[in-house]
């Protein structure tokens, strides 16, 4: 998928060192997942999972990133994906520094770009980021050679969140071949929907996406593009009715309304959206019995889901977060470039 602003390789520079310990692992950025193969989204899963181990674990640290430097720098305001990668880094023994932009230069006129440039002078390793203009993430990239995960860009990606859902899926249903995911909400605006699109295509899920019609993105249809035009996201089924979308369903994520990056005119009402389009137990009556319910945080309950089904017995929401900090976990361990080691306790 072409970013909105300026893309780059997400390949290593040369100075750059594959993990050497991975089965299959070739980047020194994380910016979207329309880049991974379906061997390398394996590979960070993987070893998510025994990084679920250490997580478990009396004491959960690990010394396996001493040494390696990680700054959190967010634009805009986050609690569960920052708290997270911080976390990630601590565990691993790493040192992470968080950055907002309100209390850093930017205040006082510091360029992107500048800001970057400074950090990687001071020797930062890894640079975890988050921006309300899609594409700065892959600008970034192009100014250091500090590895850049991307942690939201504007309306276009958001790969950790996929990950770390994929991985969720995975640990309940096992291979996602076949199995119905149906995301309901503001799919125009969520980023999160995007990358999810990327991933869940890639291990073979029949992905669903349902909204009203002005929140779905445009082009999504083949319908609605000019002949021989294609889509910059993969083929999915569209849907406008929520309870056909969700009949049959192995999994059901309710995505937010993004009002911060909607124009005005999009939705009548919130009550009137509620009404058309929240997730209820009377609604997932439809899915399977043993569905999964999934959301990305944060929720607004009472109008994208209901409060009842969002501490359900369906509801794999918490598990998502928890799972959030593995993920981040592996991808920080596979980005330093160093030796997994048989016990994931100690790098070499």
């Amino acid at each position: 998928m072409t970013a909105p602003a300026a893309s780059t390789s997400n390949t290593p520079p040369a100075e750059a060192t594959p993990n050497r310990g991975a089965p299959e692992w070739n980047h020194h950025h994380v910016l979207d997942l329309d880049d991974f193969s379906v061997q390398e989204i394996e590979t960070v899963l993987n070893l998510a999972d025994r990084m679920r181990e250490v997580l478990d674990r009396r004491i959960a640290r690990v010394p396996a990133l001493r040494g390696y430097t990680i700054v959190n720098l967010f634009y805009e305001p986050s609690t569960r994906t920052r708290a997270s990668f911080e976390l990630a880094g601590k565990v691993l023994g790493a040192d992470v520094i968080s950055v907002t932009a309100s209390t850093s230069s930017v205040v006082k006129g510091e360029s992107l770009i500048d800001t970057v440039r400074t950090l990687r002078a001071m020797r930062v390793d890894a640079m975890v980021m988050r921006h309300s203009m899609a594409g700065t993430p892959y600008l970034a990239s192009e100014h250091t050679d500090a590895s850049i995960i991307n942690a939201g860009d504007g309306a276009h990606a958001h790969p950790t969140q996929a990950l770390l859902d994929l991985y969720t899926i995975r640990s309940h249903l096992g291979d996602l071949r076949g199995k119905r995911v149906v995301m309901v909400g503001d799919i125009a605006h969520s980023r999160v929907a995007r990358s999810d699109m990327w991933g869940l295509t890639a291990l073979g899920a029949q992905v669903v996406v349902c909204g009203p019609p002005t929140l779905l993105p445009r082009g999504l249809r083949a319908s609605d593009r000019p002949a021989h035009a294609e889509s910059a996201l993969p083929p999915v089924t569209v849907e406008t009715d929520i309870d056909r979308a969700i009949e049959g369903a192995d999994v059901v994520m309710a995505l937010r309304l993004q009002s911060e990056r909607q124009q005005g005119g999009l939705l009548p009402s919130l009550h009137e959206y509620a009404r058309l389009y929240q997730v209820t137990a009377e609604r997932l009556a439809r899915a399977k019995p043993n569905h999964l319910l999934m959301h990305p945080g944060p929720k607004n309950e009472g109008t994208e889901i209901a409060a009842s089904v969002a501490a359900g017995g369906h509801s794999i929401i918490e598990e998502q977060v928890t799972n959030g900090v593995a993920v981040r976990m592996a991808l920080l361990y596979l980005l330093s470039g160093r030796e997994l080691p048989s016990d994931t306790g100690e790098a070499r």
